[in-house]
């Protein structure tokens, strides 16, 4: 996956949850069965919580090789 793509989908991610903003991903290619690569980034980030309290997140996202987002999920 390009480093372009890598960026484009990292701005996607910044922007719905932006304590991931400036995060690597990890990057796994993904087979769909057509000729068009997909990959799962990975992203982890630790949230603070009111009271204290820590929560790792997890963000995944299914995106194709020009960086354009399939499915995006996370953790609670």
């Amino acid at each position: 996956m390009e480093l372009s793509a890598v960026e484009k989908v990292s701005r996607k991610v910044a922007k719905q949850f932006p304590e991931m903003k400036g995060r690597k991903p990890s990057i796994k290619s993904q087979s769909s069965g057509k000729k068009d690569m997909r990959f799962v980034l990975t992203y982890k980030a630790n949230v603070e919580l009111p009271g204290g309290h820590n929560l790792r997140r997890v963000v995944r996202v299914v995106a194709d090789q020009k960086g354009k987002v399939i499915r995006m999920s996370t953790s609670k």
